[in-house]
């Protein structure tokens, strides 16, 4: 293993498998350093167990001319150390691009981004109408494109009529791109679908109905991300979030051979957003029944978006069956709105969708699924100057036990 700093961040360095490790991310806890990254990351007392079996005598002297102890655990505490894989890029290649990114930061440290979004049906018209109002703090401008033109045109016309008055340039703007154009941005967000059950469907997990619709649709835009070397964030809305995510790693990675060649999308760049309504639809509840209040202070959300969902009551008290229950209501919530005779997409749209991605942006505590040992897995996570934090809680085993089969769920499905 290497290490590296710069300025204030210290990175350690060493090759791992491209197909089951991120290429950057944030070290929380000094287990990951010396454990493949895997469900158990999201376990604080599971990193600790694994913690102690290693020595990190030979990690600290590392640092040349260090004599202060315990710097490892300091640069942690201070949210100053990461990690690189070397599979990914050289060490050299890697203290270019962080030394790019500080300097960026130090010149332009208001810098507004770049969105664009892809498909502007139900879900993306209702998300870009959010990024619209919602994100002129974060967001330069918005770039659009639909299969159709039209569309395109009607949101176009009516994005930029909507303004506050005597203050014409302080939302977004909105603008239409060339397909080809879709990847000359800061984060792009996928939106597109096809096959969505009709409602009245008798389809009791309407995003896995979605999934072979889809997939295709993906692998053709995570291709295009690869030949534009795209160094921004792939942002998957469409359903099944997880699922999509995966097949936009692999197909943005994969070679003319077929095979992996590591050399698209890092997995890290990918973040699916459906989780944040799954949470919204728990505390939703939790308002209307007092059993399940301690979710608004205490409970948290896991997993994907759909049946195999995680909520967990309260991680300091944890109950299984009021948190089962509780799931059991967040995960129906769709069917409730389609029993109604309309398509539940306005929720999914605003708190998975729009706010959870502005919440990326600024840096903030999110709901997002992200890359976790080969698969994508939503938990509670931020995207800091050091690389991707999830975080790490002390887990009851019963909830964990429910992480678990999730997780092989995730695995499983191809």
């Amino acid at each position: 293993m290497e290490y590296f700093e710069i300025g204030k961040y210290g990175f350690f360095a060493e090759k791992r498998d491209l197909k089951k490790s991120k290429a950057r991310f944030a070290v929380t806890h000094e287990a990951m350093l010396f454990n493949q990254e895997g469900l158990f990351w999201l376990n604080q007392d599971m990193l600790d167990v694994a913690y102690k079996k290693y020595e990190i005598q030979e990690l600290e002297s590392l640092r040349k001319g260090e004599t202060e102890k315990d710097w490892i655990k300091e640069k942690i505490q201070n949210g100053l150390l990461g990690f690189v894989n070397l599979s990914r890029q050289s060490k050299e290649r890697w203290m270019e691009e962080i030394e790019k990114e500080i300097e960026d930061a130090v010149e332009k440290p208001l810098k507004k981004l770049k969105v664009s979004v892809l498909a502007l049906g139900d879900v993306g018209g209702t998300l870009l109408t959010a990024l619209k109002l919602l994100g002129g703090d974060v967001i330069d401008q918005i770039g659009i494109w639909d299969i159709n033109p039209s569309v395109c045109k009607r949101w176009e016309y009516e994005m930029n009529q909507t303004a506050y008055p005597w203050q014409y340039d302080i939302l977004p703007s909105v603008n239409i791109l060339e397909e080809k154009e879709l990847f000359d941005c800061d984060i792009f967000i996928f939106c597109a679908s096809k096959g969505i059950p009709p409602v009245g469907s008798k389809e009791t997990d309407v995003r896995m109905a979605q999934f072979h619709a889809n997939r295709e649709i993906i692998r053709k835009y995570a291709k295009m991300a690869r030949i534009k070397s795209f160094r921004g964030r792939f942002a998957v809305v469409s359903d099944p979030v997880d699922p999509l995510c995966r097949e936009a790693f692999f197909a943005s990675n994969e070679a003319e051979d077929g095979n992996f060649d590591g050399k698209g999308l890092r997995p890290e760049q990918i973040q699916g957003y459906g989780l944040g309504v799954m949470n919204s639809r728990a505390a939703y509840y939790a308002k209307k029944d007092d059993q399940y209040a301690s979710f608004l202070t205490e409970g948290r959300a896991f997993g994907p978006h759909g049946n195999d969902l995680v909520i967990a009551n309260s991680i300091k008290n944890y109950d299984d069956l009021l948190s089962k229950n509780l799931t059991k209501l967040a995960v129906e919530a769709n069917l409730k709105t389609r029993e109604e005779g309309f398509k539940p997409y306005i929720a999914p749209a605003l708190s998975s969708a729009a706010i959870s991605i502005l919440l990326t942006l600024r840096g903030e505590w999110h709901y997002s699924s992200n890359f976790l040992g080969g698969i994508f897995m939503g938990c509670k996570n931020k995207l800091s100057r050091i690389g991707l934090e999830m975080e790490a809680l002390s887990l009851p085993e019963a909830l964990y036990g429910r992480l678990e089969k999730a997780y092989r769920g995730l695995e499983e499905i191809q």
